[in-house]
């Protein structure tokens, strides 16, 4: 009779590229870029700094790997659009809270923010996958006006919950639960993408 298979990486089985990435995943969340060093990551994957080059090459490229967004946009796009724009900010609100939720979400999360805040290279990228690849093609499709504005608004305030909750973690937000914060922050989403903006003062 065999006992139960073991979980985890076998002994004497090779390092993954999936390991490593998961644990600079996590250090870049927790430490953000600057904080966090290739032998760092090395050591809480568990194995040889020189694997870790050789499979990811700088650390800022093993940053871009590993704060990959968790999700896949275009059906992301597809589900929050199925029913219009009806509903649309709580729908957005319950997507964006549930990945923040989620371990791997919030940690992918933490690290772009964190990095965008002391690093150039790291702020563009967040910028790129943030607005550019997710927000701003939802604001297109949505066919309103000023899209790049509007997708900026929603980044800012995804921003703001991140950094409010998960970075500095201020109580109120921290204990406050996803039946809570999704119908205060859907308003907030439903008018950055939706609503009428007010009209420029003197022309500008």
């Amino acid at each position: 009779m065999t006992g139960p298979t073991p979980r985890g990486r076998r002994p004497g089985e090779p390092p993954t590229r999936e390991q490593i990435r998961d644990a600079a995943r996590r250090l870049f969340g927790e430490h953000g870029f600057p904080g966090t060093s290739l032998r760092q990551i090395a050591a809480e994957a568990g194995v040889d700094v020189r694997l870790v080059s050789h499979y990811f090459g700088s650390k800022a490229d093993l940053f871009v790997a590993a704060v990959d967004l968790p999700f896949d946009p275009e059906p992301a796009f597809d589900a929050l659009l199925a029913d219009g724009s009806d509903g649309l900010g709580e729908r957005l609100a319950a997507f964006v809270l549930g990945i923040l939720d989620s371990q791997r979400g919030r940690l992918v999360m933490s690290g772009m923010i964190r990095a965008a805040a002391s690093e150039e290279a790291a702020a563009a990228m967040v910028r790129d996958r943030l607005v550019g690849h997710l927000l701003l093609p939802l604001a297109r499709r949505l066919g309103a006006d000023q899209a790049e504005l509007r997708a900026s608004l929603v980044g800012s305030q995804i921003a703001g919950l991140v950094t409010a909750r998960h970075i500095v973690g201020l109580p109120a937000l921290v204990g406050a639960d996803l039946a809570t914060l999704i119908p205060l922050v859907a308003p907030v989403f439903d008018h950055y993408l939706t609503g009428v903006f007010p009209a420029p003062v003197d022309g500008r």
